[in-house]
């Protein structure tokens, strides 16, 4: 036991021991500042007593919060939390991502929304029918797959890996394999890589400046990746439960509660690109929902835990004193993606806006996959572990999960021996600038 929980520190203290190059005004073990070794105790704490997430979370976020407030330098809490100017000047100005309230109050308001999403087109009826038009082998898995990431294209990965799980507990009668768990958020991942509207970073990088086709790169790498994992999952799949070969005699489509679904999808949508605040659309739809058709409160009762526990992980995350990374190259965006799957990729997204002369595709493919190798190194896994428990095991994800890791590492080669690392010197400046003002 003394064995794996060093191994499993050595692990999750390596990543920051690379991030914290440089950090040498404050409290540190070598070259390590305390607050990356507070983070990664928190990090190994979770992957230990993974049946009280919430509690160990919460618990290292306090004595993170103690250390920034009475030991650390310069840590003023409000300007963190909420920005120099007042709330409403942001909000009026759309200037809302000076500090992390916005992104707090997103990511809780998308939790708890896409439960109610799920719940909602898991009654729709769909998921019964769908067994007629998806294969009967393995190959069903693999389309299941291929469909979670084109959906997580166009919308947010947290509901497509919402969706994705409510429909694999549906055709593979409730047992799903952890690695086709694994296999769902990497798929949800891989979809919204390459899209400006599929997921947070990339949504980031579009705002600092940067044109949405330069990350249409990171598809290069998610479409091999979702072939060797989507192949790998689908397999381990059909060993383990086998897809429902056809639909319930009595399955109908429920059109109130599908309604209620769309709504919520165009909502998301909307209110990402108007505001870049899709958590605002995605309750405003459920409240015009709830005149026509049962509303399921009591899945975001259910949610609460796990969305708690990775606010509690973004929160301290961000609280890092990660105010520099070394100069971009691809051999540095590969790593961050491995950084990305125990360290928020949103932080991450901002200091790499922020510093510079990366190639945006490349980078979109590392921190927005990169997370999928551990369950909680991605909303999208949180959300679905709050479906799928079993899930929230760091040793049974990676074990059933390593073809996500192989995925990534054969991916993101592959994109780089075909499209080059091109790093970006003509928007730099101006996604800079903005990136300042805006953080």
């Amino acid at each position: 036991m003394l064995k794996k929980i060093a191994l499993l520190a050595l692990v999750f203290v390596l990543p920051f021991m690379a991030m914290a190059h440089g950090h040498t005004d404050g409290p540190s073990i070598g070259p390590v500042r305390m607050e990356f070794i507070l983070f990664a105790l928190t990090l190994v704490a979770v992957a230990i007593f993974h049946n009280h997430t919430m509690q160990v979370a919460l618990a290292g976020l306090g004595v993170i919060l103690i250390w920034e407030l009475f030991v650390a330098k310069g840590f003023l809490i409000g300007e963190h939390f909420f920005g120099t100017n007042a709330i409403m000047d942001q909000i009026i100005h759309k200037d809302m991502r000076q500090g992390e309230w916005a992104v707090i109050l997103n990511l809780i308001g998308l939790l708890l929304g896409f439960a109610i999403l799920a719940k909602h087109f898991e009654e729709s009826g769909i998921p019964q029918i769908l067994p007629k038009y998806l294969p009967d082998n393995w190959v069903g898995g693999f389309v299941l797959l291929v469909l979670i990431a084109i959906i997580s294209s166009f919308l947010d990965n947290i509901a497509a890996a919402m969706i994705g799980g409510t429909v694999a507990a549906t055709v593979f009668r409730g047992k799903v394999h952890i690695g086709y768990l694994a296999a769902i958020v990497a798929a949800s991942n891989a979809g919204g890589s390459g899209s400006v509207v599929g997921d947070t970073t990339t949504t980031m990088i579009w705002i600092a400046g940067v044109p949405a086709t330069e990350v249409l790169k990171s598809f290069i790498a998610a479409v091999p990746a979702i072939i060797v994992f989507g192949i790998i999952a689908a397999k381990q799949q059909h060993a383990y439960q086998a897809i429902t070969k056809d639909a319930p005699a009595n399955a109908k489509v429920d059109y109130k509660r599908l309604l209620a679904v769309l709504l919520i999808l165009v909502g998301t949508i909307v209110t990402n690109f108007l505001f870049d605040f899709p958590a605002l659309g995605v309750w405003v739809a459920i409240l015009l929902a709830a005149s026509f058709t049962k509303t399921p409160w009591a899945e975001s009762k259910h949610a609460i835990s796990g969305s708690v526990f990775l606010l509690s992980l973004v929160i301290a995350a961000s609280m890092m004193p990660v105010d520099s990374l070394p100069a971009a190259s691809w051999p540095i965006a590969m790593s961050l993606g491995f950084v990305s799957a125990v360290f928020d990729n949103i932080p991450l997204t901002k200091l790499a806006l922020t510093q510079g002369g990366y190639d945006w595709g490349v980078l979109a493919f590392a921190v927005g996959f990169g997370g999928s190798m551990i369950w909680f190194g991605s909303s999208a896994g949180v959300a679905l572990s709050n479906i799928f428990p079993e899930a929230k095991s760091v040793g049974a994800w990676v074990k059933n999960g390593w073809h996500v890791i192989l995925a990534y590492v054969i991916g993101f080669m592959i994109m780089i021996g075909v499209a080059k690392w091109t790093p970006d010197t003509v928007h730099i400046p101006a996604a800079t600038a903005k990136t300042e003002q805006t953080h």
